[in-house]
């Protein structure tokens, strides 16, 4: 509200032709000063409401950069087949998909010939308990052919991997996971080299693997990679995966991007066939695409960012409608105000901008510094929870763009009502 000298001042301006838009501008800013208290909780709808729609898409953008960090680490243009459900008398599912025997690695080296592949890798896997001089760790062993560096998209942080003639022969040596080598040798000690027993039996460590983090509830660098027929003979003892040349999982890698999925139809074409499938049976495989995983798990992520942005918006609905409130509010306490002015010259246009202006400028304040408390809660979020921080380019613009747009549709009510305003029975209010 203008104090007296205010108003009569721009009581002067208005008798001498009307106030300029600097003018405009400082009574809107005086009104709103003049009242500290009541514009900040004006603004409050709109700093929560920005500050949530930051924060909220914040945390899900998080989560769409963390599970494609997660995919990602399992590998990229590759396909995962595996055996289908172990099937009982009469055809009834005993197991479930992956435990059956369908898969072998004759079916592997068939696959080797499809137009596409760039690396293929038969693997069995299972657990063993590590033991080095006093320190055990129980972990996931996966013996697999030298190829499986490149379908896995892995790297030898020290070392080497083992080569095809000690695939072959069943030589005992393995390859390390970074989270086994910690748990075995400690911090800042290479392996390579050193024995260990895996299970009963030793092996000799002869390369260590680049960490690759988490993939979901799994530890990636939690893995002992050794030989595949060693594993079969020496290791792992029982299952499916133990007998003949049966396997658990056959990892494929794509040339590129845009022969995986004619390559997904051609394994699933090739393996029906080996596997004498007809038309109609349903297949003792599955293949799964982790390509199309990462494409639905970030529709999916983006679905959710989605929600949880229209769900804090609301609150800047919300802020709208205070301001509005207050608005209506400030017209009935200064109507006497208004009718002196419009007496006495002023234009109609003339109080419907400054009561205008006194709109976007509260929630263009709410806006900006909502802005800042959504871009320091994002961080702080990120830090204690460990959390992917990203905050959206279009947090800044959005802010400003949506806090004034909140501002002329909430103000614009409050303004026209100021502005029909019958200056005789505005002059005659209490």
């Amino acid at each position: 509200m203008l104090d007296k000298t205010n108003a009569r001042t721009s009581a002067l301006q208005f008798s001498t032709g009307g106030m300029s838009s600097f003018e405009l501008v400082r009574f809107a800013v005086g009104a709103i000063a003049a009242h500290p208290m009541r514009s900040a909780l004006t603004s409050l709808g709109v700093v929560i409401g920005v500050a949530a729609v930051i924060m909220m898409t914040s945390i899900g953008l998080g989560a769409q950069q963390r599970v494609e960090e997660a995919l990602s680490s399992l590998g990229t243009n590759m396909l995962v087949v595996r055996p289908g459900a172990a099937r009982g008398g009469g055809g009834f599912v005993r197991g479930g998909g992956g435990s059956g025997s369908s898969l072998t690695v004759d079916d592997a080296e068939a696959m080797r010939q499809l137009d596409g592949v760039r690396a293929i890798s038969p693997a069995i896997n299972g657990g063993a308990q590590l033991v080095y001089e006093g320190a055990n760790w129980s972990s996931r062993i996966e013996g697999v052919t030298p190829d499986y560096l490149v379908a896995r998209d892995l790297e030898i942080a020290s070392g080497q991997m083992f080569d095809e003639a000690a695939a072959e022969s069943g030589r005992k040596v393995a390859v390390l996971g970074q989270t086994v080598v910690t748990e075995l040798f400690g911090e800042g000690v290479d392996p390579v080299g050193q024995r260990i027993r895996v299970g009963p039996i030793p092996f000799t460590v002869v390369g260590v693997l680049a960490p690759k983090g988490q993939s979901g509830f799994q530890d990636q660098d939690d893995i002992v990679v050794i030989p595949l027929d060693a594993a079969r003979s020496r290791v792992i003892g029982r299952g499916p995966s133990a007998r003949g040349d049966s396997v658990n999982q056959v990892y494929v890698k794509a040339v590129d991007e845009d022969a995986l999925f004619q390559l997904e139809q051609d394994v699933a074409e090739l393996l029906r066939q080996r596997h004498r499938i007809q038309p109609g049976q349903e297949d003792d495989f599955n293949v799964q695409n982790l390509t199309s995983i990462q494409e639905a798990a970030q529709s999916s992520t983006q679905t959710f960012t989605i929600l949880l942005a229209a769900v804090a918006g609301v609150s800047l609905i919300v802020g709208g409608v205070g301001i509005m409130n207050i608005m209506l509010v400030s017209v009935t306490e200064r109507t006497r105000e208004i009718g002196l002015r419009m007496a006495i010259g002023a234009r109609r246009s003339d109080v419907l901008t400054q009561f205008a202006l006194e709109s976007v400028a509260l929630s263009l304040l709410g806006g900006l510094i909502g802005l800042t408390l959504g871009v320091v809660g994002a961080l702080v979020i990120a830090q204690v929870g460990d959390w992917p921080s990203a905050i959206p380019a279009w947090a800044a613009p959005l802010a400003i763009g949506f806090s004034t747009f909140v501002g002329v549709v909430f103000g614009a009510y409050p303004a026209w009502r100021a502005a029909q305003l019958d200056p005789i029975e505005a002059l005659r209010r209490e």
